[in-house]
C-alpha cells in the first residue's frame, strides 16, 4: 500500500521539521498488514535521510517502535497508523527527533516527575476521532518520561486480542494490563487520573472580575468577550471544546462550510489563549453560593472567587435509564458510531433514538454492520426528510416505531435488546451485539442543586442578557433553557452573557 500524492506531499514537509534522527525498528510478517506496514516504513525511511529502518521482533507483530539512536522511547504503533492516527505518527517522529511540542512548560514538568513504569496499551479504531488524542497524548508522555511506553493497537488489526478482551468500545487504554480509562482523554486528564490534584495551586489566585465555568463553544466565546474589555478573566473547565470534541463533521457553522470538533475546540482555546485568560483544565466545579464575592468550590476542594460567573457547562448525551445500559456500558453499549462502529463490522446492531442524530448514525452503521435496527419512541420519526429517504434506500436497515426499550441483555456483553410494541403491548427481543444510543441531551447542571432556577429538566433559566437568579451569575449554550441547541447559538449566548456580566459589574460598582 503506496501513499496517494497529496498524503506523501505533505508528509515530505513535516519530515523536514525533524531536528535529529529517527530508528524505526520494525516487527513483520508475510500478511497483508505486515505489507502494508513496511510499504509505509520504507516510505518514510525514502522521504528522509534522517530516518533508519531496524528489523527486529517485539511483543505484536506488525508493528513497529520510533526511537532515537541507543534509545528506546516507547512510542510503539501496532497496526499501520493511517486515517485519523496519520498526525499521531507525524507528531511521533517529530518529537521523537526532538521537535519541541505544543504543550505548555508546567505539563511537561509534570510528565517528567511522574516516578515509576507505566506500560500503556492504547485501542483504536483508524475512523476514530477521539483516538488519536490519547494516542497523542500517551506517545508524548512516552518520549520526555522514560517510565512511561504506550502501544497504539488498531483493533482491526488485531481483531483476535480485542475480542478476547472483549474491547467494545475505542479508544480503550490499558495501563499494566488493566483498564484504565475509555473514550476520549486530554494530556491533562490522563495526569489527573496519574498524579493526584494539588488544591494549593489554586490559593493564591486574587479574585476575578468574570469567571466563566465550561470551555466549550459558549465558555469560550463568554471568556473571549470578557477578556477583550480589559478586566480579570479565568476559565474553569474540565476539557476544552467539551462535546465539540465529540463531533466528527460541522457544516453549519456560517462562514466555514467544513470542519471538524477536535480542530474547533482547538482553535477556541488558541483563540482564549491569546487575551492572556487564566485557564484552568481539568476541573470539576461542585459547588456556587453568593457572598460578598460569589464562590465557585471545586471538586477537588479549591474555592475560586470571582464578581461575576459565567456557567456554561453545556450538555452530555442522555441515557436511556433501562435496565443492562449502565452495565454494559463500552461492552456494546455506545454513545459513538464513529468511533465505536468499526468494531462491530459484521454484527447486528440498534440505534435508540429516529432524531437527526440517531438516522445519521443509522446511516453510518449500514455500512459497517451486517443489519441496522432503529428504534424509535415516538409514532414517527423526527429526522429531516432527507436523511429518512437515504436510511430507507438502504439494503440492511429497519426502522420500528413505537417501541420502548424495556432492557439491554447481555452476559459479559451485550446479546440483545428487549423493547415493548406501545401500541399493543407486547414486549419483543431482537438478538444484537451492539445499541448506539441517540436519544438527545441533558444538562451538565446537576451540581448545581437549588441554587439557582432551573427547568424541570435542569436546564437554567436565563433571561435575555443571560443572567440567572442568581445577581452577578449568568449563564450561556446548551446548559440553559435556550430554545434551540446549536454551535453558533451557543457561541452568541455566550458573547451575550459575557456583555451582561460586563454591564451588571459597571452598575454594580
Amino acid at each position: 500500500m503506496k501513499l496517494d500524492a497529496e498524503i506523501k506531499q505533505q508528509l515530505e514537509q513535516y519530515l523536514q521539521l525533524m531536528e535529529g534522527d529517527i530508528l524505526l525498528k520494525v516487527s513483520a510478517q508475510t500478511d497483508t498488514v505486515s505489507r502494508d506496514m513496511l510499504d509505509l516504513v520504507e516510505e518514510l525511511s525514502s522521504m528522509s535521510n534522517r530516518i533508519k529502518v531496524e528489523h527486529t521482533t517485539l511483543s505484536r507483530t506488525p508493528s513497529f517502535s520510533v526511537n532515537r539512536p541507543g534509545e528506546d522511547t516507547g512510542v510503539v504503533f501496532a497496526g499501520v497508523p493511517l486515517g485519523h492516527e496519520f498526525t499521531s505518527l507525524v507528531l511521533a517522529l517529530l518529537q521523537t527527533s526532538g521537535r519541541p511540542p505544543k504543550v505548555e512548560q508546567s505539563v511537561i514538568d509534570q510528565i517528567k516527575s511522574i516516578k515509576g513504569e507505566y506500560r500503556f496499551e492504547t485501542y483504536v479504531s483508524l475512523s476514530c476521532h477521539n483516538c488519536p488524542d490519547v494516542v497523542q497524548a500517551l506517545n508524548l508522555m512516552s518520549i520526555l518520561n522514560p517510565g512511561i511506553s504506550n502501544t497504539m493497537i488498531d483493533g482491526a488489526a488485531f481483531k483476535e486480542e480485542v475480542e478476547s478482551k472483549e474491547i467494545l468500545a475505542v479508544p480503550t487504554v490499558y495501563l499494566n494490563g488493566e483498564v484504565f480509562g475509555s473514550g476520549r482523554m486530554t494530556i491533562e486528564d490522563i495526569l489527573a487520573k496519574l498524579v493526584t490534584s494539588d488544591p494549593s495551586e489554586f490559593e493564591n489566585k486574587e479574585p476575578y472580575d468574570v469567571l466563566v465555568v465550561g470551555g466549550g463553544p459558549a465558555g469560550a466565546s463568554a471568556a473571549i468577550y470578557a477578556a477583550r474589555k480589559g478586566i480579570r478573566t479565568g476559565i474553569v473547565a474540565e476539557r476544552f471544546g467539551g462535546q465539540v470534541n465529540d463531533t466528527l463533521g460541522i457544516e453549519n457553522f456560517i462562514s466555514v462550510k467544513y470542519t471538524e470538533g477536535p480542530k474547533l475546540a482547538a482553535s477556541l482555546e488558541e483563540h482564549a489563549k491569546e487575551y492572556g485568560i487564566d485557564i484552568m483544565k481539568s476541573q470539576r466545579a461542585k459547588r456556587l453560593e453568593k457572598k460578598d464575592l460569589i464562590e465557585l468550590e471545586l471538586e477537588n476542594g479549591a474555592v475560586l472567587k470571582s464578581k461575576t460567573v459565567i456557567i456554561s457547562t453545556g450538555a452530555r448525551w442522555r441515557n436511556m435509564g433501562v435496565p443492562g445500559e449502565a452495565e454494559f456500558k463500552n461492552k456494546g453499549v455506545a454513545y459513538c458510531p464513529h468511533c465505536d462502529g468499526p468494531l462491530f463490522a459484521g454484527k447486528p446492531v440498534a440505534v435508540v433514538g429516529g432524531g437527526n442524530s440517531g438516522i445519521e448514525a443509522a446511516i453510518d452503521l449500514a455500512g459497517i454492520a451486517s443489519h441496522v435496527t432503529v428504534l424509535e419512541f415516538m409514532p414517527e420519526l423526527k429526522a429531516d426528510s432527507v436523511l429518512q429517504d437515504r436510511l430507507n434506500s438502504l439494503p440492511n436497515t429497519t426502522v420500528i416505531k413505537n417501541a420502548q426499550v424495556k432492557e439491554v441483555t447481555g452476559t459479559s456483553k451485550v446479546n440483545g435488546v428487549t423493547y415493548i410494541e406501545r401500541e399493543s403491548g407486547e414486549e419483543k427481543h431482537i438478538d444484537l451485539d451492539g445499541i448506539f444510543v441517540q436519544i438527545g441531551l441533558v444538562p451538565n447542571t446537576d451540581w448545581l442543586g437549588d441554587s439557582l432556577e432551573r427547568t424541570r429538566m435542569g436546564e437554567i433559566v436565563v433571561d435575555k442578557h443571560g443572567a440567572t437568579t442568581i445577581p452577578g451569575v449568568f449563564a450561556a449554550g446548551d446548559c440553559t433553557d435556550s430554545a434551540y441547541k446549536q454551535i453558533i447559538i451557543s457561541m452568541g449566548s455566550g458573547a451575550t452573557a459575557a456583555l451582561g456580566a460586563f454591564d451588571y459589574m459597571i452598575r454594580n460598582q
